[in-house]
């Protein structure tokens, strides 16, 4: 639609940096994971990381289940591993295919990334905020990539 029609709350959220992260959890074999771009860091004792997310992505009730998962913040170049986990580009096999993925505890962890957070969700039956879930969790490791940047999202592109 032309820019008049659109609708104004997303035009402002497009041209606020946003990181690009992907979230992760597995549990039995099974794995998933989704693309966060609305993230806050709560520093605090003990620090949060603060998300929306879509209750009806694929990832949500397995983290439910879990209630661990490992945030990957991306880095350059690893545009299209977020557009596979927010099942906007195809992955053959899986999003899994794409990228390389280490095991860990909390989630799996893409290689290449510039810093991974292993968390555990406080509440698995968090409230509404606008179309998407306030969810909070407890941040319990934190590691970074110190050479490499991390992607946000911009206008709709990556930078």
């Amino acid at each position: 639609p032309p820019p008049g029609l659109r609708n104004q709350a997303r035009r402002l959220r497009g041209r606020l940096p946003a990181p690009v992260t992907v979230w992760t959890s597995a549990v039995d074999g099974r794995r998933d994971g989704w693309t966060i771009s609305s993230v806050l860091v709560a520093d605090g004792e003990p620090a949060e990381l603060v998300a929306l997310i879509d209750e009806d992505c694929d990832w949500w009730p397995l983290f439910r289940e879990t209630r661990l998962a490992t945030i990957n913040v991306l880095g350059p170049g690893q545009g299209w591993v977020s557009d596979v986990f927010a099942r906007l580009a195809p992955s053959p096999g899986g999003p899994f295919r794409t990228g390389t993925w280490a095991d860990d505890p909390h989630g799996p962890r893409l290689e290449g990334a510039a810093a991974w957070a292993a968390v555990r969700l406080i509440d698995a039956e968090p409230p509404h905020a606008g179309w998407g879930l306030l969810v909070r969790s407890v941040i319990e490791r934190i590691d970074f990539a110190e050479d490499v940047p991390p992607l946000r999202h911009q206008d709709g592109h990556y930078r």
